[in-house]
């Protein structure tokens, strides 16, 4: 049964980006509009199990929020805070929850976030922060960073966006070329997040993903002949219609290969595969039309069994081509172990330098297993197991570490 501590929760989840985005309209300050929403919610936690969970949960958020920085200005009075507060005394009612207006203040809070004097580490850990509500660890568990060094960032990133005054808009056409890559590399990591927790007992994260959809579709609407943009809501869509099949009712995870994909969201399908041709006729690909290319593959596959591998591959090689980073060669190797075999597949990965990177160990133990060494592939889940920070996933690896095991003895 749900409680209201659960509700505090998933409201945090599913809202803080939005709450944030528009206290930081409102105050023109992220340090203050954080802290105002992070107070909201500790009262939250005090009033809801009380009073229950009002009708529009964001609503009393955001409203509380902004009562809570009135209140702070009010202590804290200069001539600047007075005039301020006389700001947010004096905002209209609404706009403090309409969607499209909620919508542009996370717009405008991506591109600042973004902004080009800011170092791009700085840029993409800052947004995560700020729209997804991701913890410090999160965001360091996505970087594959340590936790101190990504917070130093975060704290930089909002000095220099307060020093240097960086506008809180969506820039000029002029510059939007410029400010792009950081924007598309947050929101594909946003919705990422949100498709494999990093961290929780839950492998999926609904509410950011529909977050980074949300964003994907404004940036589309934004620059509907970047085939880049377009590519990258491609490839979230078609990610994003495997997620029914993903896990099971108790939410145990269940790999690409053996998911039943009747379960799949037709529409969404469908959606990102015209999105992808439309990328195809265009001609100019980067690495999120290629990604969302071998996604549209995938997707026109009935069973596993059905997947043209091969065209996969080919695809990862000319993504390596333009993005030659490990995690593309790591993603490469697995297509290349269903072509090629997974003795192949095995040379490439354990020439990687990924040591530290769950996936990598989890991808080396499956081949392992493949090729029958039992006793080596369960050393290699339990390195695997030890690194993973989601629940979810570390439970399905100690599976597959049993049945190595086993099969060994």
């Amino acid at each position: 049964m749900s409680t209201p501590g659960d509700a505090v929760e998933r409201v945090f989840r599913e809202q803080y980006g939005r709450a944030v985005a528009v206290l930081v309209r409102l105050l023109g300050d992220i340090d203050l509009a954080e802290e105002a929403v992070q107070e909201a919610f500790v009262t939250a936690v005090d009033r809801w199990p009380a009073a229950g969970v009002p009708p529009s949960p964001a609503g009393w958020i955001i409203t509380t929020a902004r009562n809570k920085a009135i209140d702070r200005l009010r202590r804290e009075a200069t001539r600047d805070a007075r005039h301020a507060q006389s700001q947010l005394l004096h905002a209209p009612g609404r706009g403090l929850e309409e969607e499209d207006t909620v919508r542009d203040d996370q717009l405008r809070l991506v591109f600042t976030c973004c902004h080009p004097s800011l170092a791009p580490t700085a840029q993409v850990a800052l947004a995560l922060r700020l729209l997804g509500g991701l913890t410090t660890r999160e965001i360091a568990d996505a970087f594959l960073l340590p936790e101190a060094t990504v917070a130093q960032r975060i704290s930089r990133a909002k000095a220099k966006i307060r020093q240097a005054r960086i506008p809180y808009r969506v820039p000029a056409a002029a510059e939007l070329p410029e400010r792009l890559p950081a924007v598309l590399a947050v929101v594909y990591l946003v919705f990422n997040e949100g498709y494999a927790a990093s961290s929780g007992d839950t492998l999926v994260r609904p509410d950011l993903c529909a977050d980074a959809v949300r964003l994907g579709r404004l940036l589309a609407d934004l620059l509907p002949e970047q085939e880049e943009v377009v590519g990258l809501l491609a490839l979230m869509l078609l990610t994003q219609a495997r997620r029914p099949a993903r896990t099971t009712a108790d939410g145990r995870l269940v790999p690409l290969g053996e998911q039943d994909r009747a379960a799949w969201d037709a529409a969404l399908v469908e959606e990102g595969q015209a999105l992808v041709r439309w990328c195809l006729a265009r001609d100019r690909p980067g690495p999120y039309q290629l990604q969302a290319a071998i996604a549209a593959v995938h997707s026109a596959a009935r069973t596993g069994r059905d997947t043209d591998w091969a065209a996969i591959l080919g695809l990862y090689d000319r993504l390596l081509a333009l993005a030659p980073t490990p995690v593309v060669a790591l993603n490469r190797a697995v297509a290349l172990a269903e072509v090629a075999g997974p003795a192949a597949a095995l040379a490439v990965v354990d020439r990687l330098e990924l040591l530290g990177f769950h996936v990598l160990h989890a991808v080396r133990a499956d081949l392992l297993r493949r090729l029958g060494r039992r006793g080596e592939a369960a050393q290699e889940y339990e390195r695997a197991i030890a690194l993973a920070g989601n629940a979810a996933e570390r439970a399905f690896l100690q599976g597959r570490r049993a049945e190595a095991a086993a099969a060994d003895e």
